[in-house]
């Protein structure tokens, strides 16, 4: 059902269902919509919608045209919507959406890592559970999904395994197989990673519907796959929307807990927890922090001595062998367990 009364984006979203050999209803309004809502396989609402009916689930998907810029992600989410589909850059994701949802696959769970602040650990904290999911037997994708961020292969001492890394999906249109992502990918540490290079050169651009097309293949191909968003604009808006969980690192500091209040507001609606990022005995001081930010907390990510020196020289995995880090990976996993597959982390 497509709640709008746009007739341009009607006629857009028509000739996108068609295409994806469905059939579609079509509503003015809320009021309208109501009595079909709860029985419709994916609720589609236009950009002019502004309100849902009373104690309805959230649409399946936010339609709205290029032209109409960031309100269309604050919109999507103030309204709760899982997905944005911005037309008509992504027709072609939105058939291919609408086509699984009428026979959904089983998929895994796709977690996304932010920092609370900069230099908060968010990279970290994600290899340390890409790790650690790994070595529980879980089939793992670790994906960077920042461009400025360096580059993630350097921390793992991977730059020269072969595999693809994002400039060469850049130019990827429709759908991906997830077996053969997963054979063209590199290894490291037990899990397959996506990187963006450790290089010096400008990352190419790569557009949503290519970041979206990849992580639902990515899910579909993998049991867990933990994406470190980092902090930017862009990898919030084009990967956090994709993600079924969200962590948010942040240091036991004051300064910290406000700045990652103010990053909730830029997040989309997806379910979100605390990571704390403190010294042994930093327990109370976590719990203050999590109340003050108003997630709840999920874990408290060791400070472990040399990580940073670690890190540069691509020996970050090795930090994540430590008793400490275990534990804090352990914990996290654990309280995640029920998002997972049946068979996960066994």
């Amino acid at each position: 059902m497509l709640v709008t009364a746009f007739e341009f984006l009607r006629g857009e979203v028509q000739r996108i269902v068609a295409a994806a050999g469905g059939r579609l209803r079509v509503v003015d309004d809320v009021v309208e919509a109501a009595p079909f809502w709860d029985s419709a396989a994916d609720v589609l609402v236009g950009s002019d919608v502004r309100e849902l009916p009373p104690r309805r689930r959230a649409p399946a998907v936010l339609v709205g045209l290029s032209g109409e810029g960031d309100t269309l992600w604050h919109l999507g989410a103030a309204l709760g919507a899982q997905r944005v589909a911005v037309l008509p850059d992504a027709a072609a994701w939105l058939a291919e959406y609408l086509s699984r949802s009428r026979s959904p696959e089983a998929g895994g769970l796709v977690l996304g890592i932010t920092g609370g602040c900069g230099g908060a650990g968010a990279t970290t904290a994600a290899a340390w559970l890409a790790q650690a999911a790994a070595e529980l037997g879980a089939r793992v994708l670790l994906v960077d999904a920042d461009p400025w961020g360096g580059g993630l292969e350097l921390a793992l001492a991977a730059e020269e395994s072969p595999g693809l890394r994002w400039p060469d999906l850049a130019d990827a249109s429709g759908s991906i197989d997830p077996q053969q992502l997963a054979d063209a990918l590199p290894v490291a540490g037990g899990f397959s990673f996506l990187s963006w290079p450790g290089s010096r050169e400008r990352p190419p651009l790569v557009d949503p519907v290519t970041v979206g097309n990849v992580l639902d293949a990515a899910r579909r191909g993998y049991e867990v796959v933990v994406v470190d968003i980092g902090r930017n604009a862009e990898p919030l808006r084009t990967f956090a929307w994709d993600c079924d969980r969200l962590l948010v690192v942040v240091p036991a500091q004051l300064k910290a807990a406000v700045a990652a209040a103010r990053l909730l507001q830029e997040l989309p609606p997806v379910e979100s927890a605390l990571v704390i990022r403190g010294k042994a005995g930093v327990a109370l001081d976590a719990a203050l922090v999590a109340e003050s930010v108003g997630l709840p907390l999920h874990g408290v990510m060791p400070e472990v001595r040399g990580t940073a020196s670690a890190t540069e020289l691509g020996r970050l995995l090795d930090q994540g062998r430590r008793k400490t880090v275990r534990r804090f990976a352990s914990s996290v996993l654990g309280l995640l367990a029920g998002d997972l597959q049946a068979g996960d982390l066994q």
